[in-house]
């Protein structure tokens, strides 16, 4: 009875086959339905794009819009001359309005440089030079007209004050004398242009407003002057990750064993030179000024340097590298014996891709397809995103019943909302539509998501499975290489397209399903922010948190369902239960060996990371002398410092992620090899003799005749 759910659950054993010599050759296609629905998706990604570019404007994004919703600036029209856009009055853009639908309640139009002198509309009129100065800031219109007539007819601001532009828009050159007093254009008052004198100070709030969804343009046009003064710092920084990532694969090739010490020594010893380091930075800081802030008083900042300057940070610092370290050692001292075994795993996989050398290039590959994927996406993101009309709405100063109601601005002057509310102004306010094609854009929006999580993981299981294939071929091969297939990559990438293309996509759309609930859940997390109880918001951290889990094990079974697939050539699901049966039959080795590799590996990376990391602060910090006159004059530092940092670590992801797949698929392989042979003459084990003397186990030699 206990055999029987033993072979129940955990099914049953692999069978010793004589004529089984690794992957198949004689296979068919799998998963036929998913395959078509596949395509047929893809041609529906490919018809919505066609639709996006047809329907979108990506000027949208580029060009500040006026009143009208004209573009400033824009090359072949009228406004060409004139790329900066000019409020009528900007302290109306202190209306909290503002920040709920980003667009100031003033007239709004195009010019051709900002204002550099104070000019009230009455004063110009009685100056012919003035007011020909003036009529640059006005709409056309104004001859014969009285100030009364162009006031009431909004042709014209009533004042005109010092500006400078700032992202194309035309702002108060507001400054901050010793004191604390605000002027504009040296003066600390001005005339409103009705007679009465304000304060500088009053303009601040409509230019906070004003400039509240733009700030973030500004940091990211100094992120931009650092990359053009970085970029090639930047280039040679990731070259040399790649050439340590390379030097780190050939000498893990030959030295497996003595490398895996060298790394594990090497982390442990960087780790404590960073305790260290962060040590003298925490004392040496002792007796500077306003370093005993804590960080959740200093707050938020732009300018990470600023972090840098308080006792509270490097105590973080010290505290997190005291906790690897300890972690790190401990792991160590209790896994030292599976470490041996994990070593052999390695050094088994290094001679796999010995002779499989084509393998450490494929990682280019993939992140060229995936290059492709994520750009198709966000272009027709982006044209998505500006395929709207321009909406207009009624914007008043006092009570109206129409207040934010659309309106038609040709038509506006003379219509019933117009003589109701006398005050108001028919001004473009967004991009919107009511046409079938606008009513369903977030649909359209959520599809482009959708198929860009489904391509981005078939991209990314088309590699797994590839790899898989070329590196089973290597272990199941008596004879090495003569065994094995004459271009292993290229056989097994054409068997998996040819064959599986339906099991590839099936799996990751099981994947993309997960990750689009897990984006769902965040968006309707983002959306109740503020609103929801702690029930609400318990409820959605369980669920969020679930989804993270589930997320994590379909990763792990589709990993090992996609060698399956390339050793066996059967479907996906078939292929799913099989590896999980087999990993679960040898759970202690899977929740042991294969994550003790998997940490070892990530050792590596983690080495990687931080010997390209410290060279980077070090020299874009100038912290050492040699290179304080060779090093760029950047705002922000640790722009091109987190650029390394990121590059260096998919750098190393990408040769490293060859090596684990490598490491899965001999593990996989290597538990299968345990139970369909025995080590006798007739059923000899296929794994090396490394491996072979590791687990105490060796194969008989053939009796004699």
């Amino acid at each position: 009875m206990f055999q029987y759910l033993h072979s129940f659950r955990l099914g049953e054993p692999r069978k010793y086959d004589p004529t089984f010599k690794g992957p198949i050759y004689n296979r068919g296609c799998t998963d036929i339905v998913c395959c078509i629905l596949f395509i047929i998706c893809i041609l529906g990604y490919v018809a919505v794009g066609i639709l996006a570019w047809s329907q979108g404007d990506p000027r949208k994004v580029i060009y500040p819009t006026d009143s009208r919703g004209q573009f400033c600036g824009q090359a072949g029209t009228p406004l060409e001359t004139k790329p900066l856009l000019f409020y009528f009055n900007i302290m109306k853009c202190a209306s909290p309005m503002v920040l709920l639908e980003f667009q100031c309640p003033t007239t709004q139009i195009c010019v051709e440089k900002c204002p550099d002198k104070f000019m009230t509309l009455k004063t110009a009129l009685s100056n012919k030079e003035d007011f020909k100065y003036y009529k640059n800031f006005c709409k056309e219109g104004l001859d014969g007209l009285t100030v009364t007539q162009i006031l009431k007819f909004g042709l014209c601001p009533v004042m005109l004050m010092p500006s400078k532009p700032f992202t194309r828009r035309c702002f108060p050159a507001l400054a901050q004398k010793k004191g604390g007093e605000i002027t504009v254009g040296n003066n600390s008052k001005f005339d409103d242009g009705e007679g009465n004198l304000r304060d500088a100070k009053d303009l601040v709030a409509g230019v906070k407003n004003a400039t509240v969804v733009i700030e973030a343009r500004q940091v990211a046009m100094k992120i931009f002057e650092d990359y053009t003064q970085s970029w090639y710092w930047i280039l040679i920084g990731l070259v040399i990750a790649m050439l340590i990532s390379l030097l780190f694969i050939v000498l893990l090739r030959f030295l497996a064993g003595i490398m895996v010490w060298v790394m594990i020594v090497m982390v442990i010893l960087v780790i404590g030179y960073g305790i260290v380091h962060c040590s003298m930075e925490y004392v040496s800081l002792k007796s500077e000024a306003g370093s005993n802030v804590t960080l959740k008083d200093l707050g938020f900042q732009t300018d990470v340097s600023v972090y840098l300057h308080i006792r509270q940070t490097w105590l973080a610092f010290i505290i997190i590298l005291a906790i690897v370290e300890v972690i790190i050692i401990l792991l160590l001292i209790f896994l030292r014996n599976r470490i041996l075994i994990a070593i052999a795993l390695i050094k088994e996989a290094s001679r796999a891709i010995g002779y499989v050398m084509s393998a450490l290039f494929y990682p280019l590959f993939t992140f060229a397809l995936l290059t492709i994927v994520i750009a198709y996406w966000a272009v027709t993101a982006v044209f998505l995103s500006t395929s709207n009309q321009p909406i207009y709405k009624v914007f008043n100063e006092t009570a109206c019943d129409h207040s934010r109601k659309i309106c038609e601005p040709a038509n506006f002057s003379t219509s019933s909302m117009k003589a109701e509310c006398q005050d108001s102004k028919c001004l473009f306010a967004f991009y919107g539509g009511e046409t079938v094609y606008h009513k369903y854009l977030i649909g359209l929006q959520f599809y482009n998501v959708f198929l860009f999580f489904w391509c981005a993981n078939f991209v990314t299981a088309l590699g797994q499975m590839t790899l898989a294939g070329a590196f089973a071929s290597y272990y199941w091969a008596f004879v090495k290489p003569d065994d094995m297939p004459a271009f292993p990559i290229f056989s097994s990438l054409g068997r998996s397209l040819r064959y599986h293309t339906g099991s590839l996509a099936f799996g990751s759309l099981i994947l993309s399903i997960i990750q689009i609930i897990r984006v769902l859940l965040e968006y309707i997390d983002h959306k109740l922010q503020g609103t929801q109880n702690k029930c609400t918001k318990f409820l959605l951290c369980c669920l969020k948190c679930c989804f993270w889990c589930l997320e994590k094990f379909i990763k792990f079974i589709n990993r090992n369902a996609y060698i399956m697939v390339a050793i066996y050539g059967k479907n996906f699901c078939t292929s799913a239960k099989d590896a999980f049966f087999l990993l679960m039959r040898n759970m202690i080795r899977v929740a042991v060996l294969d994550k003790v590799t998997d940490f070892l590996l990530f050792l590596g990376k983690l080495l990687i990371v931080g010997l390209v990391g410290i060279f980077a602060f070090f020299f874009f910090s100038g912290r050492v002398k040699a290179f304080e006159n060779t090093a760029p004059n950047l705002h922000y530092y640790w722009v091109p410092i987190l650029t390394v940092v990121v590059g260096s670590y998919l750098i190393a992801h990408g040769f490293f992620s060859v090596y684990a797949m490598c490491v899965d698929t001999l593990f996989l392989c290597f538990l299968e090899d345990l139970e369909r042979n025995d080590g006798s003459a007739e059923r000899p084990y296929r794994m090396s003799d490394r491996l072979l003397k590791v687990l105490n186990k060796k194969n008989k030699p053939e009796p004699a005749e």
